[in-house]
């Protein structure tokens, strides 16, 4: 309210001629504070400085947060060649105001009462210079313009925490719908890489060593990730383990990045998944090379995200503990029922046998029962056997494609407002081998988000089918996911997309779009289909 009413102030004494320009400025103010995006709401502010103060060049020089430099630049009408000059003069120290006309304009523009950007402006159409009646609208442009931009961070903000919490919640009912280790991790790991818009999302876990292995990762070529061990001797290992989180502004260069795979990333989190004082894991998000670094809300976001998955994680251990123990208590309860019950009635019914053997007659019956008894011998042995079996514990197994898929829906179920529809043809756990199970859980989360943040659907189905032939005669899987929603945007981003048909032809299958399953195809299907 202060910079508007200092804004207002600003108008008054001015001009006839400026006074007339008035109903225009407001009119460019209320269009530039109805924008959210931060980068389209500067192109509008470059353009329409320019048109009010009859220039041929404009730019909005946007301040690098750490205060070295231009973050960004924002031309119109800026010749390519003259762009570094340019960043460079704007990244200096303001000038001096000067009485009367001037050759250019370098107006600051402040948010929240702290420095933002530069607005500059130069070459005065007819070759005249810019009189202070320009000066006096281009600074009132700019106050408005730092109010627009507070908003809009502000919703940003907003929706980034939004966002964050929603991942937060999907990441803990996932892991408590009965996620194993391995798949638990990988959820974490897919989660953050798309709430942080990063290159990748990568989990690692202490080595008995003291190292880091990264055991699970999101990424376009999380192969090339797995296995990857980071070794003591590196200087952010103890910090890590410590508990204590590590920014680096560009991994490539950064000294305390000693394995090879840091050299295709730049800026990057590394995040303690800390419960207590156990340290789970390190939840890494790195961003490509040349990306924007992370800002200080997205570092704050992300470290609570990381917090809460830790806590996800212990309580998803624990969850699977009581049901470890349940599932022991009940193989003890059958284990003495065998024992306590059914050995003891076929030993006597054996005494019983051997009884009547004895008194038998004919060497037939004496023959037949010796032989039933020899029958209950070699029961009441498999049934001891059994019973040795149960009183020893499970070894770990993964879970099947069918548990995967059901926890996914279940998942996407939180936030859709509804349950997806599953069905399974085949026997899809015994077909389909691991690689290709992972590709195809990977497939239909990249669908049932897209759903979510696209489709508007009020039903989706899903279905799993390890039956199908694929078109040069190999035995396949094809994963079928239609909604009836609006169908995807012809303006949509499809990078997400161009990943699953990738995927699909590393394996020697394929992606495609269909129609969905709304009146008249409305919506939209997603077929992914590899061999087995």
């Amino acid at each position: 309210m202060d910079a508007a009413t200092e804004a207002t102030r600003g108008l008054r004494g001015l001009s006839t001629e400026v006074t007339a320009r008035v109903p225009r400025l407001l009119e460019a103010m209320r269009t530039i504070g109805s924008e959210l995006d931060v980068h389209s709401m500067l192109d509008r502010i470059a353009r329409t400085a320019a048109e009010f103060a009859d220039a041929r060049q404009a730019a909005v020089g946007v301040l690098d947060p750490s205060g070295h430099g231009l973050g960004d630049l924002i031309g119109y009408g800026v010749p390519e060649a003259e762009r570094p000059a340019l960043a460079a003069y704007l990244a200096g120290p303001p000038e001096a105001p000067r009485p009367g006309p001037v050759e250019r304009l370098r107006v600051p523009i402040r948010v929240q009462g702290s420095p933002f950007a530069e607005l500059y402006l130069a070459g005065k159409r007819g070759g005249g210079r810019f009189s202070p009646s320009d000066l006096g609208m281009v600074t009132v442009l700019a106050t408005e313009a730092g109010i627009a931009i507070g908003n809009a961070r502000l919703h940003e903000a907003t929706r980034q925490r939004e966002r964050w919490i929603d991942g937060s919640v999907a990441v803990t009912t996932a892991l408590l719908s009965g996620a194993d280790a391995e798949d638990a991790l990988s959820v974490v790991a897919e989660q953050a890489r798309r709430l942080a818009g990063s290159a990748a999302g990568i989990v690692l876990v202490p080595e008995e060593n003291g190292g880091l292995e990264i055991v699970a990762a999101a990424a376009d070529d999380p192969a090339g990730l797995i296995g990857t061990v980071v070794p003591p001797r590196a200087a952010i290992v103890p910090r890590l383990l410590a508990g204590v989180p590590v920014f680096v502004e560009d991994s490539a260069t950064d000294p305390r990045m000693t394995t090879g795979v840091a050299e295709r990333f730049g800026p990057s989190m590394m995040l303690p998944l800390r419960s207590g004082d156990r340290v789970l894991g390190i939840l890494a998000v790195p961003r490509w090379r040349g990306d924007r670094p992370f800002t200080d809300l997205e570092r704050t976001l992300a470290t609570q995200f990381a917090a809460q998955a830790a806590m996800a994680l212990v309580l998803a251990e624990a969850q699977r503990d009581r049901e470890r123990l349940a599932v022991f208590e009940d193989r003890d309860r059958i284990a003495r029922d065998l024992h306590d019950l059914v050995i003891q009635r076929l030993f006597a019914t054996g005494m019983m046998l051997e009884s009547a053997q004895r008194q038998a007659g004919a060497p037939e019956v004496r023959e037949r029962i010796g032989k039933a008894v020899d029958e209950l011998d070699a029961t009441i042995h498999e049934v001891r056997t059994a019973i040795f079996a149960l009183q020893q514990g499970p070894a770990e197994a993964p879970s099947g494609l069918r548990t995967r898929v059901l926890r996914e829906t279940g998942t996407a179920a939180v936030p859709l407002g509804f349950q997806p529809s599953v069905t399974f043809l085949g026997a899809v756990d015994a077909r389909v081998g691991e690689l290709t199970a992972k590709n195809l859980v990977a497939a239909l989360r990249e669908a049932l988000s897209n759903a979510l943040r696209h489709a508007r659907a009020g039903r989706i189905e899903v279905t799993v089918d390890a039956t199908v032939t694929l078109p040069d005669g190999r035995d396949g899987v094809r994963l079928r996911v239609a909604d009836d929603g609006v169908g995807i945007p012809p303006e949509g981003r499809r990078s997400g997309l161009r990943n699953l048909a990738r995927r699909a032809q590393a394996l020697g299958g394929s992606c495609v779009l269909g129609p969905g399953i709304g009146p008249d195809g409305a919506g939209t299907s997603l077929v992914w289909e590899a061999p087995l």
